[in-house]
């Protein structure tokens, strides 16, 4: 197999356009595309899977072990012909400044894979050579396999950088693309629109990969990445699943979309069976549920619709009361509560199992990430269990949350405490933070061990 994780010299760079670039021309020319993002973001890896035809996983050298995320990296790759990873912020930005932890340089080493480093142009010619050759020497313990230029203004600027990268940078220069908006993807606060809302149709596909065909000498990449054995790791944890699973409903649409594969494959694992059902088009819920799983998206933006909806929303509501395990996560969790308000001031009932009113406001409320220890047995885990994850939202809930129990002990990267946060109220979990069970799989292990003991109070009450 071969493989190249695609990096930036900094956020914003074209490292997105070039990472979908690279997989649809790899696909149109037949090859099995495994497709990788580092870091915890959810919307690149939905435009990858739309594009590759694959699941496109989360590695992430903050919330993840190096082994997890080895033994993430090779199930993936097990078939495949080309991994292709999409780096996070610049190369070397991590968790803090002294350290090469959580970033994009860390993971291409613990994979053994070169780097193709993408560098926005604009304004720069001979600069840029002072640049990469920064980038090129900051770590010797990394590979590159060449470097590309993005947002170029013409033939002859490419011609410029040539010239000043000659002699310069052990590096070679594989080319760049120009400026060009016609395939942009749209974007808004949380970065990216999801694939759920702009689907890339063929044609957009097609597009993607004319542009790096013409833009990089790919057969020139494919030969100078070296063949590379897919890196050893622990053995894949999948137990058998019991021959009578718990159903668990996950809401799975426009306005919630945000999952990590690993969290849903993790639960079918552990003896889940994942029923998915849209708490915007679905009249009502999937019959015969034991658990529901609400994860993240945008709500504010179906706020209209998710209210329109009554039934589903009243529907959730008795599964609460009823004391049915559910977990929800940001999004999710504003939908668990009484209302929310846009920025307009609009204000729209939600399903109202927590007492709490959420607003959006026009500016980053909390970002980072976050370690939760759980303060008491919840229905992912018991007391002074420690999963990892992340934060990442433009909404506050403004009144106190008295009304339900916080069982998160909430730290930073750097180990500082914040306020408690995960609020319960009977079986019903829900918080900003978005997990990763990949940091401690029990916890999918613990949901579906609650689904299953709510199962047999209900049917020993039916």
């Amino acid at each position: 197999m071969k493989g190249i994780v695609i990096a930036g010299t900094h956020s914003g760079c074209g490292k997105t356009t070039a990472s979908l670039g690279l997989m649809a021309a790899l696909k149109r020319r037949g090859q099995r595309v495994a497709p990788f993002k580092v870091g915890p973001d959810f919307i690149d890896p939905g435009h990858h899977a739309r594009i590759t035809g694959r699941p496109s996983r989360n590695l992430d050298g903050w919330m993840l072990s190096r082994e997890y995320n080895l033994n993430a990296f090779r199930k993936s790759c097990a078939d495949a012909d080309v991994a292709v990873v999409e780096g996070v912020m610049g190369l070397y930005d991590g968790t803090d400044g002294k350290t090469e932890n959580g970033s994009t340089a860390q993971m291409a080493k613990w994979l053994g894979l070169p780097v193709l480093l993408v560098v926005d142009a604009r304004s720069m010619a001979r600069s840029a050579a002072a640049l990469i050759l920064g980038f090129e020497n900051f770590d010797p313990g990394l590979s590159f396999a060449g470097v590309m230029f993005n947002q170029l203004g013409s033939p002859r600027h490419l011609s410029f950088l040539r010239e000043a990268l000659d002699g310069a940078v052990r590096m070679a220069c594989l080319g760049g693309m120009m400026r060009e908006d016609a395939i942009a993807i749209p974007e808004r606060h949380l970065g990216l629109v999801t694939r759920e809302e702009h689907l890339l149709d063929d044609a957009a596909v097609g597009r993607l990969a004319d542009r790096i065909e013409a833009a990089i000498d790919i057969d020139r990449l494919l030969m100078g990445m070296p063949e590379t054995a897919v890196p050893a790791g622990a053995a894949s944890v999948r137990p058998t699943r019991p021959a009578n699973p718990v159903r668990i409903g996950v809401a799975r649409d426009p306005a919630f979309c945000f999952y990590y594969p690993d969290n849903l494959e993790l639960l079918e694992g552990r003896g889940a069976q994942l029923v998915f059902f849209s708490p915007i088009r679905d009249a009502s819920m999937p019959s015969d549920l034991d658990g529901i799983y609400l994860g993240g998206g945008y709500p504010e933006l179906f706020a209209g619709q998710l209210a329109a909806n009554e039934p589903m929303r009243r529907q959730i509501r008795e599964h609460s009361l009823a004391g049915m395990p559910i977990y929800a996560e940001c999004g999710g969790f504003m939908y668990l509560c009484s209302e929310l308000q846009d920025q307009a001031g609009r204000r729209f009932p939600m399903a109202g199992c927590f007492p709490f009113k959420t607003r959006m406001l026009p500016r980053l409320k909390a970002l980072g990430y976050r370690e939760v220890q759980l303060a008491r047995r919840t229905i992912i885990g018991e007391k002074g269990a420690v999963i990892r994850g992340h934060e990442f939202h433009y909404s506050e809930m403004p009144e106190a949350r008295s009304a339900a129990e916080a069982v998160y002990r909430i730290a930073g990267r750097d180990g500082v405490q914040k306020t408690m946060e995960g609020h319960v109220l009977r079986r019903t979990l829900g918080s900003y933070i978005h997990l990763h069970f990949g940091s401690a799989p029990q916890a999918a292990a613990a949901f579906v061990v609650s689904c299953r003991v709510y199962r047999t109070e209900r049917t020993r009450n039916a």
